[in-house]
């Protein structure tokens, strides 16, 4: 095939994106408004570009050609733009919610990744056939497992808001559940995807001691960095430059956790998020990387996700499979949350409450699902499954946990005494 040109190159790239973060915020802006997240729209902005000639054949053109140049750069804008995600995550966390849950949220996360990921497993051992342990396709089966692990909670944390239950003692179980949850699950990310790496001679036990020396290291310099940054910010209160260092010391963690350690680059982002979250320029820094992820990097990595899934591959046993998937996917939640709760002394109602509110999935399980298609685990046509779960939990979570919270004797606000 010809060589473009580099001018030729840049026109196509810019037009694209043009196109891309266009379609995916008008879509999703339109998904919001009728109900759906704004995630499911961005997608379905990408599944609509693949039909058009300009963006049929993404991720398949040669380099060096006019689309295969400009296919490269787009899943190069997204790898950053999954990097941004991650870190605002981990400066949306709250360590003093991490530290004030105690067991019982910590157990429950620690059922709601295991439970899935082994229903998960098993789910698609079914479909495939099991051909021992340590194969290529158990490893895949485990990875299918590990997406359904995810949790997000902020469907469910706008429920409880609305219902003035975010501050009961359901609500707060809740919210610290998932983050916790989100711990396990990138910590599960991490294991599979190093023990299931074929061109890596790695053993498990090599897989743990890095990940461990992972976060020894990453703790040891977090604090470091989090004194500097401190006494940063009280000589220069909301200065543009603490959310630039910080993004700089985001990429740097993600680069050294994948090159130094084999960890998932986004494993690196999040606990670098984690590292400022507890600064008092930290919703600062949060909203500032946002403002760069909503103009263009969140919008580019999710219509990316909607031109990679090939839906040409969509037969009758992708369709049975996607539908086990869904329900798998919302049932393991509910067993392993709600299961270990009703153990741990909460009534069954609350326990309800508690599986229902960690079963919404969102952007973290797209994200674990890329990580696989990056490293050759799942193809790309395991997206639309993905997308499924994301779309049905989103839509029937807010009006099964209404119903489930219905009847609780008084809300939040009303229980509370006047000041």
């Amino acid at each position: 095939m010809e060589q473009a040109s580099n001018s030729d190159i840049v026109l196509q790239i810019i037009m694209s994106v043009g196109i891309i973060v266009i379609s995916a915020k008008y879509l999703g802006t339109l998904a919001k408004k009728i109900g759906f997240p704004q995630v499911a729209g961005m997608i379905i902005a990408g599944l609509l570009l693949r039909l058009l000639p300009w963006f049929r054949n993404f991720g398949v053109e040669p380099a060096g050609s006019l689309f295969g140049e400009t296919d490269m750069f787009i899943s190069r804008i997204a790898e950053i733009g999954v990097i941004l995600i991650m870190f605002s995550a981990g400066l949306g966390t709250s360590l003093k919610s991490l530290v004030k849950s105690g067991a019982k949220s910590t157990i429950i996360a620690l059922c709601g990744v295991l439970v899935p990921l082994i229903f998960g497993t098993i789910m698609s051992l079914c479909f495939w056939g099991f051909d021992g342990f340590g194969t290529t396709q158990f490893y895949k089966a485990m990875f299918i497992g590990t997406i359904l692990t995810a949790t997000s909670v902020s469907i469910s944390v706008a429920t409880l808001k609305e219902l003035g239950k975010l501050k009961s003692d359901i609500g707060q179980t809740i919210v610290s559940a998932a983050i916790i949850d989100d711990v396990f699950g990138i910590i599960a990310l991490t294991i599979v995807l190093g023990i299931s790496n074929p061109n890596k001679s790695s053993g498990i036990a090599e897989i743990f001691i890095k990940t461990i020396l992972f976060f020894i290291a990453a703790i040891i310099t977090g604090y470091i960095i989090f004194r500097l940054f401190k006494w940063y910010d009280r000589r220069h209160p909301h200065s543009r430059r603490i959310p630039i260092y910080g993004l700089g010391i985001a990429l740097v963690y993600a680069f050294c956790a994948e090159k130094f350690f084999g960890i998932a680059d986004i494993t690196g982002a999040y606990i670098a998020g984690v590292v400022f979250c507890s600064l008092t320029d930290a919703p600062y820094m949060e909203q500032k990387i946002d403002i760069n992820s909503y103009m263009i990097f969140s919008p580019i990595f999710f219509a990316s996700i909607g031109l990679k899934t090939d839906l040409s591959g969509m037969d009758m046993s992708l369709v049975w499979f996607s539908i086990a998937f869904v329900i798998i996917g919302c049932v393991s939640k509910i067993i392993g949350c709600s299961g270990i709760s009703r153990l741990m002394g909460f009534s069954l109602k609350e326990s309800i409450q508690i599986g229902l509110g960690m079963m919404v999935r969102g952007e973290v399980a797209l994200i674990v699902a890329q990580k696989g298609l990056s490293a050759g685990i799942v193809d790309s046509k395991y997206f639309a499954p993905v997308i499924l779960l994301i779309i049905v939990s989103s839509m029937t979570v807010p009006i099964m946990m209404k119903k489930a919270l219905a009847g609780s004797e008084l809300s939040e606000n009303q229980q509370a005494p006047l000041n």
